[in-house]
């Protein structure tokens, strides 16, 4: 077995090849395609097993009763998806996981971990471990988010967002994730009002951008554009 994806991966770090082996088997993990848009995980199911994306992306979308959609998060190869219900079993998965493209998935049994399944206690202690920072690792990113549609301006929300983009990436130039309307579904905005804003922020030399490709003018966003009236950018 190549476990070259699964060494660089959160969850098993500092874990050796034989550790890895003893993981896989302990956690029943299996692995399944996905076409572009094929559910993974539909709204109202559960689950024991967690998701690691070997290669391809996924989708994490809320669909209300009025056909409203609201883009959660976007998690690409070498990511976990569904960890926090495989946990919980018990409790119904309240969103969409869907593929954005062909997708290549392992699927991990994890609360094997809260069981004697494993013969290794020192693989199930790794797994632990890993497993906690994976939880802290969301848990800063759904902080980050909320703090970002907490944003009062349309401009706010967006500016605050290619700049967390930016910081991740330590470069002012840079790809996001998202298409515009999948970006308008993230940040709960209209999409013809977020084409019309960055079209405004371009013009006012704030950004420059083709399709997913921004360059932030980190200079100019301290200047005068940057009024009580715009508002302040999130990170200032």
């Amino acid at each position: 077995m190549n476990l070259d994806a699964y060494k660089k991966n959160i969850l098993f770090q500092n874990m050796s090849d034989e550790d890895i082996t003893e993981a896989l088997k302990c956690l029943n993990s299996y692995k399944r395609s996905y076409q572009k848009n094929e559910i993974i995980y539909h709204a109202g199911s559960s689950t024991t097993f967690m998701g690691l994306i070997l290669n391809g992306s996924v989708i994490v979308e809320r669909n209300d009763a009025w056909g409203n959609r609201t883009i959660l998060t976007k998690f690409n190869s070498g990511d976990f998806f569904a960890e926090s219900y495989a946990m919980n079993p018990a409790k119904v998965i309240p969103v969409d996981i869907i593929a954005q493209e062909p997708t290549l998935v392992v699927f991990l049994e994890i609360n094997k971990i809260t069981t004697d399944s494993c013969s290794s206690h020192r693989v199930i202690n790794k797994l632990t471990a890993n497993l906690l920072k994976i939880s802290l690792q969301k848990n800063m990113f759904l902080s980050n988010r909320s703090f970002l549609l907490s944003a009062k301006t349309m401009r706010e929300k967006i500016f605050g967002y290619l700049d967390n983009i930016s910081l991740q990436n330590h470069s002012n130039e840079f790809d996001i994730p998202f298409d515009r309307q999948q970006l308008a579904d993230f940040l709960k905005i209209d999409r013809t009002s977020l084409s019309k804003e960055l079209s405004k922020m371009q013009s006012e030399g704030l950004i420059t951008y083709k399709k997913n490709h921004f360059i932030i003018d980190k200079d100019q966003r301290t200047k005068s554009h940057w009024n009580k009236s715009n508002g302040c950018v999130i990170s200032c």
